[in-house]
C-alpha cells in the first residue's frame, strides 16, 4: 500500500467515526493534493463518503435512543451551544439548518442525532445530509489545497490552513452562541413522536 492510498484510507476512517479530527485530516489531504500527492476530487469524494455513512448511522441511532447520546453530548459547553441553536431551528427550517450545522463544533454529529430523534423521513435526511457533507468537505479540502498552493512547505501550509479554519470556525461558533443566548433556548430532549415540518 503506497502513502497516498494509506492517507485516503485514514481519511475515510476518520470521516466515518464521529468526533475524530476530520477537519485536520482533510486539510492535510488537501495540502497533499496541492503538492501532487493525490487528486483533490478523490480526497473530497472519500471524505464525503465517510461523513455521509457516519451521518446515516447517527440518524439511525437518533431514532433508537438518540436522546441519551444528546444528553451526554450536551455536557460539553461548545457542543451544548450548538445543540441549543439547532434544537428549535431544525423543526422550523430542517434542510438548510442541517447544511449549516456542518460548520459548528460536532454539528454533523448533533444534527444527525437530532434529525433521528425528531423522526425526519429518511429520504429527506439523506438529501440534506448529502448536500451539507459535500459542501463542507469541499470547503475544507479547498482550504487545505489553497494553503498548499500558497506555501510549499507542508508544515507551514498546514498551520496556515488550520489557522484560517479555526478563525472561521470561531466566528461561526461565536455567532451561534450569541443566537442561542438571545433566543434563550437551551437543549431540551425532543418529545417522543415530535414531527418536523418539512
Amino acid at each position: 500500500m503506497d502513502a497516498t492510498t494509506a492517507g485516503l484510507l485514514v481519511l475515510f476512517v476518520v470521516s466515518l467515526v464521529p468526533l475524530l479530527p476530520t477537519e485536520v485530516t482533510l486539510l492535510g489531504m488537501g495540502i497533499a493534493a496541492a503538492q501532487g500527492g493525490t487528486s483533490l476530487a478523490l480526497v473530497i469524494a472519500v471524505a464525503t463518503a465517510g461523513c455521509l455513512a457516519s451521518d446515516q448511522a447517527l440518524y439511525a441511532l437518533g431514532r433508537f435512543g438518540g436522546r441519551a447520546a444528546l444528553d451526554r453530548l450536551s455536557r460539553r459547553k461548545k457542543i451544548a451551544a450548538g445543540i441549543g441553536w439547532l434544537d428549535g431551528r431544525l423543526q422550523r427550517h430542517p434542510r438548510p439548518v442541517l447544511v449549516v450545522a456542518r460548520w459548528l463544533p460536532s454539528g454533523g454529529t448533533v444534527g444527525a442525532l437530532l434529525a433521528g430523534s425528531l423522526r425526519w423521513p429518511m429520504a429527506e435526511f439523506f438529501t440534506a445530509s448529502a448536500v451539507g457533507v459535500t459542501l463542507w468537505t469541499s470547503y475544507v479540502a479547498f482550504l487545505g489545497y489553497a494553503g498548499g498552493q500558497i506555501i510549499t512547505e507542508p508544515g507551514i501550509s498546514m498551520l496556515l490552513s488550520l489557522g484560517v479554519a479555526l478563525v472561521l470556525g470561531s466566528v461561526i461558533t461565536y455567532s451561534v452562541k450569541r443566537g442561542a443566548a438571545s433566543g434563550g433556548s437551551g437543549w431540551r430532549s425532543p418529545r417522543p413522536g415530535a414531527e418536523p415540518r418539512l
